[in-house]
């Protein structure tokens, strides 16, 4: 029997026909975080290009009016993306203020590449509240902005802070002004990570058949983990009608990050949406690691160091078996919801506290020993003795 024979999937199929877009926040949102490092900008110029062999269609390059260094940087980028050609759209965030915009189209002038404005404006009653705001404020700014924008030929993506606990009147309101005064998307953000799959369904639908309507405007999703729902709240909003999801490699982000855009990139091919190469995504994960002074957890969804570890006999003897019939992409899958080989990895078998006979065959096989039961049972007992995994050095020890 086939592999498809031998699962039986509950997953049903994601909206077809259609194709998500993705835009990466990493070195906008992402930097955000209280516990990263901002990299150089050498070292941003080799991740956008790591970006971009993935298979990603737009980059947030920062933003711009944060300071002389951000500007800089984000020149620097725009450099470099119409230097090498790279298929990439360059976005940045901007306040609904002239001083921000103008830098975005002195920008696109000098480099002569278009550059899409985020520009981004409080939309919740509790952000209302705090900043002494009203609607007619909002709808104001709103206008300025892209007029502004429209007037220098700069593309603009209106956003709404804190969409996910915004009134509908007031989403209607500025979206509308915005569209009629010339924005080319619009794009819903949970800005606080407040929302559920079911909500954002609501949300986007409501966009959908109130805002949008007949309209050929892209919605974009921009969503945030603090209740650990991003990755499933960026599928949901594509289920209902979201054309673009935006997220960061690693999650990385303000509070508990943003939507993990490794993890939404593993399930969409697992959906049925295969982008770039995957095997080069653990590289760009280490990568983005390294640069921003983060680690990896042991356990992180498909590039953890534990992604595809297992010391439990049972799980090995499984795996083992299948090995042993010479079925590698069986054995990649029986104790795997994730193809180990879509990433360019493979399963690991440890001996630890957990192991059984199956885990101590492996192991001796796989390193040219002969498994003999006396050479078997030495290394089962000294690894039921031990409180870990047994390390290569200890193993070779025992033998």
């Amino acid at each position: 029997m086939t592999l498809d024979e031998l699962i039986n999937d509950w997953n049903g199929p994601l909206a077809e026909g259609r194709i998500p877009l993705l835009l990466d926040e990493t070195l906008r949102d992402g930097l955000q975080s209280p516990s990263v490092r901002d990299p150089d900008i050498a070292d941003k110029r080799d991740l956008i290009h790591l970006l971009a062999r993935l298979g990603v269609d737009a980059v947030d390059l920062g933003m711009p009016g944060a300071g002389p260094k951000a500007l800089a940087a984000v020149r620097a980028l725009m450099v470099e993306i119409r230097d090498h050609r790279l298929p990439l759209h360059p976005n940045v965030a901007v306040r609904t203020l002239e001083a921000d915009l103008v830098q975005v189209a002195e920008i696109q002038q000098r480099v002569g590449l278009p550059l899409e404005a985020g520009a981004f404006l409080g939309s919740s009653p509790i952000r209302m509240d705090v900043e002494g705001w009203d609607l007619a404020f909002l709808v104001d700014a709103t206008r300025k902005a892209v007029a502004f924008c429209r007037r220098h030929e700069v593309g603009v993506m209106m956003v709404t802070e804190d969409s996910t606990r915004a009134r509908p009147e007031v989403l209607k309101a500025i979206y509308a002004a915005a569209l009629d005064e010339g924005a080319q998307s619009i794009c819903l953000s949970d800005t606080c990570g407040h929302a559920t799959p079911d909500g954002v369904r609501r949300l986007v639908r409501f966009i959908k058949d109130e805002v949008i309507k007949d309209r050929s405007v892209h919605i974009d999703w921009h969503g945030h983990n603090d209740r650990g729902l991003g990755v499933a709240n960026a599928i949901a909003a594509f289920e209902a009608g979201a054309d673009r999801l935006h997220g960061t490699i690693l999650g990385i982000g303000e509070r508990c990050g943003n939507v993990a855009l490794d993890q939404l990139m593993i399930n969409l091919h697992l959906m049925g949406f295969p982008r770039g190469e995957l095997s080069d995504l653990p590289a760009l994960a280490e990568r983005v690691a390294e640069l921003c002074g983060v680690e990896i957890p042991a356990n992180y969804p498909v590039l953890g160091r534990d992604a595809f570890r297992t010391g439990t006999g049972v799980h090995a003897a499984a795996i083992v078996k299948a090995l042993h019939r010479g079925d590698v992409e069986l054995a990649d899958a029986v104790y795997s919801g994730v193809p180990a080989a879509l990433v360019g990895r493979r399963q690991e078998i440890e001996i630890g506290p957990m192991a059984g006979h199956s885990n101590v065959v492996y192991w001796l096989e796989l390193n040219g020993y002969d498994p003999t039961p006396d050479r078997v049972e030495r290394i089962l007992q000294a690894a039921k003795n031990s409180s870990k995994i047994l390390s290569e050095t200890e193993i070779r020890a025992v033998l």
